[in-house]
């Protein structure tokens, strides 16, 4: 008797009202794995090497370019943020300040300016720090996590890179008139929401759903459905809600990352870009009227993500002084460089 092979799941990708639509795909019920992206060479000897997948997508949501895995779902964590920060606004959130647009889009690095604007909002709320369900932690950047030790601090809920994610969710359960009780948990209104817009955005249905690293769902999609997603953001029509999003992202970069983070120093420099980092060596970006990418390092390793990321930009015949500064990771020996983490895709 023939065996009947097993089906992939087919993901519906149509015309969107929201922005550039992507060709119909089959999506793999698992991720492969993806391609090598990137090596690491030390001394002229390449030591190591980073395998991943990476999609190229034109301005016309076409693919021009991918390697590794595409097509099939995975986390792209904190990369997913954009569109929940649009599912937020659509709930009935209000933030009159665009910077606060940003915060709710944000994996801030903990810098005091972005304490203070998670606080401002909570206390406009007449919520207190305890309030937020993202577990404590120290800031992300480097020398703000030190002035913390140093001044005899630790870990708190505020400081935690999702805080402002959180307190957005906080305050949309507020206006939508939904419970606090239990907002991060999948069967919550506040989250059916957000899935739907992930979903809208994506063109896809959600592989799965499991727990972030903040405690919220974290839903699995292509990286083809989140590259079309970030192309949407960018394309949208001005005033619409993905343009809001994106253009607060775009205008605040600092807000959405923090002073040295890096997908802040790519929308600083590459004028009109939308990125966003998200961990296990994801990043997405996308430029209007030229296209969009989607990067993610099997091993979860951030520092081959840029790299690749300018190899997958230039494709699309992005150039910029900050894209020089990203193409190679510089690796050092006794404090001097004597390599770098390379793309070779």
């Amino acid at each position: 008797m023939p065996v009947t092979p097993e089906v992939d799941v087919l993901v519906t990708r149509v015309p969107s009202p929201v922005g550039p639509s992507v060709p119909f795909h089959l999506v793999s019920k698992t991720y492969e794995g993806g391609a090598p992206l990137a090596e690491v060479v030390r001394s002229g000897f390449v030591e190591g090497s980073h395998r991943g997948s990476v999609v190229v997508l034109d301005a016309n949501g076409e693919t021009v370019a991918a390697a590794g895995d595409v097509t099939a779902p995975v986390f792209p964590r904190s990369a997913n943020k954009p569109m929940q920060a649009i599912a937020m606004l659509r709930a009935g959130l209000r933030l009159t300040d665009p910077a606060d647009v940003a915060l709710v889009s944000a994996s801030h690095a903990g810098e005091d300016f972005h304490l203070a604007r998670v606080e401002a909002l909570l206390r406009g709320a007449g919520l207190a720090e305890s309030a937020l369900r993202c577990p404590p932690d120290l800031p992300l950047d480097e020398a703000a996590r030190e002035a913390v030790l140093r001044a005899g601090g630790g870990p708190t809920r505020a400081r935690m890179n999702c805080s402002g994610k959180h307190t957005g969710m906080l305050l949309t359960c507020r206006a939508a008139g939904w419970p606090l009780d239990g907002y991060w948990r999948p069967e919550h209104p506040l989250q059916q929401r957000l899935r739907s817009a992930i979903e809208e955005f994506t063109g896809e249905e959600a592989a799965a759903v499991g727990v972030d690293g903040c405690g919220a769902p974290v839903l699995a999609v292509s990286l083809t459905g989140l590259a079309g997603a970030y192309l949407r953001l960018v394309s949208g029509e001005p005033g619409s809600v993905q343009r809001t999003v994106a253009d607060a992202m775009r205008a605040y970069p600092e807000i959405v990352g923090g002073t040295r983070a890096d997908d802040t120093r790519l929308m600083r420099g590459v004028h009109g870009a939308l990125a966003k980092v998200g961990a296990e060596g994801v990043v997405a970006a996308a430029l209007p009227g030229v296209g969009a990418v989607a990067v993610k390092i099997d091993d979860g390793a951030a520092r081959a993500r840029m790299p690749v990321l300018v190899s997958a930009l230039r494709r699309l015949g992005v150039a910029a002084p900050v894209l020089d500064e990203f193409a190679e990771l510089p690796l050092f020996g006794g404090g001097v460089p004597v390599g770098a983490v390379r793309p070779v895709w």
